[in-house]
């Protein structure tokens, strides 16, 4: 089992036969012991250790093995540029929401990405999701970026902010202190080396205004008002990959004229805010789809229909904006005879969340005693978000994922683990496939360009180490 240090000086005499500090720099004296054995000791450290002091050195120490090993984090927005100028085309960018054992299934995409020379990849998470998983940004990345280590990464590493959601009830009660939950969450995610984050203002929509300019309105302002202070606070020369959305996932189906009035009163918004700064790469849009799919009285799920017409007109008029495209959410519950038409509508990236759960959850190797003590904490924690008409199965399939923050330790620790990351292996290979991402890796290198950029050490770190 990986060793969970106890104190700065504890892991530093953890990782000591594979690297060293030199003043505020870390020195990799065994890049095999490191990313074999360290890379995991700095993971769960930096996740379960009882102590901030020691979970900020494992932090900063991954950061800097990250920059030190060419894993380093990076925005995808001049790709997506490029594809907005027609210069490269025909693939749909896979967004992987990593709720659970993050580390080792960051670690499991790095690998199969590798065996087929995948570059174009983002490891994602929502802000809701942050909270009931138990990560925060830098959590979320030193996961991410360990795995990347783990697994002999060498390149571009996207780390999304997935769902920068406006609630719009908090907002109508008070729309100021709703944007600085926002806004905080961008600082926070920035200062967690996070290069891409999507927006989402499209719950502020307002069917019921006259014109579709005013049901977008407070879309858009508040879309454009966040990408003028992501544009201030981006740092280490990176532009920041921003991404808008206009129809909130699980509601109306988006139309050419939502996406025109977004993208026309967004443009003009920007402008008036932070003249010449650059905008969105891409716009999410509902097609059709919800979130974790829609569970039966029995537990099995319903039948989506999915409008792939609506997906390629929008990705059209987006593109004609310059964006990437259209983007899809709702999508890992698919049947997987759908998902060959994504990039055969030129979807520009869809977003995979759930199935990776239920893929956990309901693997044969699952420890069924684990299975019903997560089954016991919905019943006992999440009762007061069970709808009137639901089965006990369509309860715990929709409040299960509640359960990943307080079982995280004993998820990450599985003995079956392996078994059932092979099964996750096993879907990622097929979505790459499907998606037209193999082989993307030159692609990616070609119009990304990561940037170095290293942190100051943590005092306690530096004290641990010259104590040595």
């Amino acid at each position: 089992m990986p060793h969970v240090a106890t104190s700065p000086a504890d892991l530093m005499t953890a990782i000591g036969s594979a690297a060293h500090l030199d003043g505020g720099r870390l020195v990799i004296d065994d890049e095999k012991a490191f990313r074999d054995v360290a890379s995991r000791d700095l993971a769960w450290t930096a996740v379960f250790a009882a102590d901030d002091a020691t979970k900020a050195a494992a932090q900063w120490l991954v950061w800097e093995a990250s920059q030190e090993l060419d894993a380093l984090s990076a925005s995808i927005h001049e790709l997506y540029m490029a594809r907005g100028r027609g210069e490269v085309h025909g693939f749909t960018v896979p967004a992987i929401n990593l709720r659970a054992q993050t580390f080792d299934m960051a670690r499991t995409v790095f690998e199969t990405a590798q065996s087929a020379d995948v570059g174009a990849v983002i490891f994602e998470i929502a802000r809701s999701e942050q909270t009931y998983t138990f990560q925060r940004p830098i959590d979320f990345a030193t996961s991410v970026l360990a795995g990347a280590i783990a697994a002999n990464w060498h390149g571009p590493v996207f780390i999304q902010g997935d769902h920068y959601q406006f609630n719009a009830k908090k907002y109508a009660a008070d729309p100021e202190a709703m944007t600085e939950e926002i806004r905080k969450a961008c600082r926070l995610a920035i200062d967690a080396g996070y290069h891409n984050i999507d927006i989402d203002s499209s719950t502020l929509v307002d069917l019921s205004r006259p014109t579709i300019d005013e049901q977008q309105h407070e879309n858009y302002m508040r879309a454009a008002e966040l990408t003028a202070l992501i544009r201030q606070i981006e740092s280490d020369g990176v532009t920041v990959s921003v991404g808008g959305e206009i129809g909130e996932v699980g509601h109306q189906n988006s139309t050419v004229e939502d996406l025109r009035a977004y993208l026309d009163g967004y443009d003009a918004e920007l402008e008036r805010r932070a003249p010449g700064a650059i905008g969105i790469s891409k716009v999410s849009v509902q097609t059709g789809t919800s979130h974790g799919g829609v569970p039966l009285p029995d537990g099995s799920m319903a039948q989506v229909k999915l409008d792939f017409e609506v997906l390629r007109e929008l990705g059209e008029i987006a593109r004609s904006y310059g964006l990437a495209g259209a983007v899809q959410h709702g999508a890992s519950t698919l049947p997987d005879e759908l998902f060959h038409r994504f990039p055969a509508v030129e979807t520009a990236e869809i977003h995979l969340a759930t199935g990776f759960q239920n893929l956990l959850y309901e693997h044969p190797a699952f420890p069924k005693e684990l299975h019903e003590r997560i089954r016991d904490w919905c019943f006992e924690n999440a009762a007061d978000e069970r709808k009137p008409d639901q089965t006990d199965e369509q309860f715990v399939y929709t409040t299960r994922k509640k359960a990943i923050g307080p079982f995280k330790r004993e998820l990450w620790d599985l003995e079956a683990k392996d078994e059932i990351l092979a099964a996750q292996r096993r879907k990622f290979a097929f979505l790459f496939t499907e998606l037209g991402v193999n082989g993307s890796r030159e692609m990616v290198e070609a119009y990304i360009r990561p940037v170095e950029a290293h942190r100051p050490i943590p005092d306690p770190l530096k004290e641990a180490a010259a104590a040595r």
